[in-house]
């Protein structure tokens, strides 16, 4: 199938493109890329006032399968994302049971066979996501995990978590952080502050996510592992991670949109 798209705003990054141009593809694969393309096509798509990209990639969603089909499935979770221009999408692990072996791994994509978009697993740190003992994480890799992660909660024991990165850098597979101190949560139900005073609700400080976004940048510094913060949301999480990007470390974070 040929397909021409016309008079779009094409913006790639691999290329420093940010121009109108059109666009022709071929069973699937851009052939060409210029102004005023004449050539013939099943396919034409006017896209005047329309921006064309390449497809995204969501780091962090959530599948829900297997075990949580009510709340999401691979199917649907994948429509979604391709009706939102996202082409590859990562799901996190904390499903029924937890994707936390080879066997899972293999599981996930084989049940992801036929997804409208492309998916990657990621992988738990921990048995059952149980913060004890760590699944085997050369394993996943090697099955088809890209990332490890506890999301959903932190692996509390710092000896646990920097075994954990040792292995994810021996690997070369990024660790993703949800940094949250249980511990310092002490039954709070919001952000604390004005609005839980008022309430008269006990309030979550800052320093529940601050304390763990710093101790994990610290132990990948440590360890050489490659870190990604999870769905940060305090102005402390930017400076730490400002400090960690200027002493070269490798650190990214992302916020929920």
């Amino acid at each position: 199938m040929i397909l021409l798209i016309k008079n779009g705003h094409v913006i790639n990054p691999a290329t420093e493109t940010d121009e109108v141009a059109d666009i022709l593809a071929e069973d699937g694969k851009v052939v060409k890329m210029e102004k005023n393309i004449k050539a013939k096509a099943d396919r034409v798509i006017d896209a005047k006032g329309c921006y064309v990209m390449p497809g995204f990639i969501d780091l962090h969603v959530h599948l829900r399968e297997p075990g949580f089909e009510y709340k999401e499935t691979i199917r649907t979770g994948a429509m979604a994302a391709a009706r939102g221009g996202v082409t590859t999408i990562c799901p996190m692990p904390n499903t029924k049971p937890v994707i936390d072996s080879p066997d899972r791994v293999k599981d996930l994509l084989e049940r992801a066979r036929d997804a409208a978009v492309h998916i990657l697993p990621i992988g738990a740190v921990t048995i059952g996501q149980e913060g004890n003992e760590l699944a085997d994480i050369a394993g996943m890799k090697e099955a088809g995990a890209v990332a490890l992660s506890e999301d959903g909660k932190s692996v509390m024991d710092s000896l646990v978590f920097r075994h954990a990165l040792k292995e994810a850098a021996k690997n070369k597979i990024p660790m993703f952080s949800h940094c949250e101190d249980k511990a310092l949560v002490d039954g709070g139900v919001m952000n604390a502050g004005a609005k839980a005073e008022e309430l008269g609700l006990p309030g979550i400080t800052n320093a529940v996510e601050d304390v763990i976004v710093a101790r994990d940048i610290l132990m990948a510094k440590e360890t050489g592992c490659r870190l990604h913060l999870c769905h940060c949301s305090t102005a402390d999480s930017v400076v730490l991670v400002e400090m960690a990007k200027k002493q070269g470390l490798s650190v990214s974070a992302e916020v929920c949109p």
